[in-house]
Formats: structure tokens, sequence, C-alpha cells
């Protein structure tokens, strides 16, 4: 039985350890969700606003070489990003998959007019912007009407802030509450050992000395959660890396790198704060105290 005894308290000290390191780097893991979020957000919205189509409707005497040359010249200016031409026979084919039916033989002949197809980068896809690109784009002679949807683009826009302004009230608002659970962790696994607190004080430690090893050993819990949560990240970007590299930017290391280190710092700044507050509460209580 005596043996027994110091085999169930390292099992049970291991367990305890294993189950506080296993709460924090899950906490941690959401927050680097978060923090890949946040970092992302802009590339995000510049993937949306550049989905905007603008349709270049050209002349119908317009001559091939004439558009071949406007395309080149569109293709090396700052604000447009890719161009696509659609000729009448192409446009044809893909308004009749469009509605279902042949309309030119119903008609006659074909009314649909060449095009290109135009996609403005970000920092151009807003009203104003539009607006002056607009004209601009109808002094080539090739061009004889610019189509875009004024009313989506204004809605994008502004949903666009809205969002932002919901996106930073929630990221705040999920920093309370992942530091709020790994405080309560910490505190949980300090309460556990509030007798040898105690204990340490009666035989003469001081505050600094019964402090330290709680400290060193919570920067321990938080690197290893750390470590725990980086890990599954990576996972979830080399399982979903073509489903999301739209969304995130892999080829930045920069931005992987802060998440990484913003990760390690908050795991081992909000455990040892903790774990400080924690320890010295104990330290203030009278011993009658620690049974309740």
């Amino acid at each position: 039985m005596a043996r027994n005894k110091p085999q169930k308290l390292k099992t049970s000290l291991l367990s305890s350890y294993f189950t506080t390191t296993l709460s924090i780097s899950m906490i941690l893991f959401l927050f680097g969700l978060l923090g890949l979020l946040i970092i992302n957000a802009q590339r995000l919205s510049d993937f949306v606003k550049e989905n905007i189509g603008v349709t270049l409707i050209l002349k119908d005497d317009a001559r091939e070489v004439d558009v071949i040359k406007l395309q080149k010249n569109l293709e090396a200016t700052d604000f447009i990003k890719s161009t696509r031409f659609v000729d009448k026979s192409n446009a044809a084919i893909e308004l009749k998959k469009e509605l279902g039916e042949d309309f030119v033989d119903f008609l006659g002949y074909n009314p649909l007019l060449s095009s290109i197809d135009v996609t403005v980068y970000a920092a151009y896809a807003n009203p104003d912007s539009l607006m002056m690109l607009e004209k601009k784009l109808l002094t080539h002679p090739q061009i004889q009407e610019v189509y875009y949807q004024r009313d989506l683009v204004k809605q994008l826009n502004s949903n666009v802030k809205k969002i932002s302004f919901i996106l930073l009230a929630i990221s705040l608002l999920m920093f309370v509450i992942f530091t709020a659970l790994i405080n309560n962790t910490i505190r949980l696994s300090i309460y556990s050992k509030r007798f040898l607190i105690n204990t340490m004080q009666l035989v003469g430690a001081t505050r600094s000395f019964i402090r330290t090893p709680f400290i060193a050993k919570s920067a321990l819990h938080g690197i290893y959660g750390a470590i725990i949560a980086c890990f599954m990240l990576l996972a979830i970007f080399f399982s979903y890396q073509s489903e999301l590299k739209s969304f995130i930017d892999f080829q930045n290391p920069t931005s992987l790198g802060l998440l990484v280190a913003g990760i390690f710092l908050c795991g081992i700044l909000i455990t040892v704060v903790s774990t400080y507050f924690a320890v010295n509460k104990f330290l203030r209580m009278k011993f009658d105290q620690l049974f309740y």
C-alpha cells in the first residue's frame, strides 16, 4: 500500500499536468484561428472586391487589331487586374447556355456585340473610383459602353465596412473570453496546490520563492500548449491548402511567423500573469480560508 500511494500521486500529477496543457493548447488553437482570420481579413475583402465584373462593350466596327492593342494597353494599367476578350459568337454561345434556347435562330441574326470582361484591383473597386475609370475608359474609340452593377458595388463596399467593425468587436470579445478561460484553467491548477503553498509559508519560505516554481511551470504549460496549437494549425493548413489558398496567403512567411509568435507570446504571457495573481491570492489567505 505504501508503494502504491506515491505511484497514484505521480499518476494524478501527470494527469493534471496533461489536462492543463491540453486545455491551454485548445484555447490557443482557437486564438490562432482568430488571429489567422484577422491577418487575412483584408485579403478576403480584396478577393471579394476583385470579383466584381466590369464589361466593356465594344463598337461593332472595331477592328480586331485595335481591340488586341486596347486589351494590351488595359492590362498595362495600374488599376486593371485581368481582361478577357469575348467576341460576338462566343457571347451568343454563352447566352444560349444561360437561356437554354437558340435566340440567334429565332431572331435570324446575332444582336450581341463583342466585349472585354475586366476585373479591377480591390483599391479601385468602389463607386467613386469606378465612375472615374468609366469616364477614362470611354475615351477609347473602340469602347461603346462600360457596364457594371453600380448598386452591387455600393452594397458590397457598405457591407465590407460593417463586417470589418463587427469582426473587430468579435475579436476583442473572443480575446477576453480566451484570456478568461486560460486564467480559470490556471487558477484551478493552483487551487489544487493551495495547501502546499500554505505549508511552504509555515516553514518560512518567502513569497517570491514560492511563486517562482509555479510561474516557471505555468510558462512551460504555455510553451507546450502553443506548440500543440501550432501543430494543429499547420495540420489544417496542409489539409485544406487548396480550399483556403484564395483567402490565406501561404506564400507570405512573415504573416504566418507573426501568428506563431503571437500564439507563443499569448500562451506564455497569459499563463504567467494568471499564475502570479492566483498564487498571490492563496498567499494572502489564512489557513481556515483554504477550505472554502
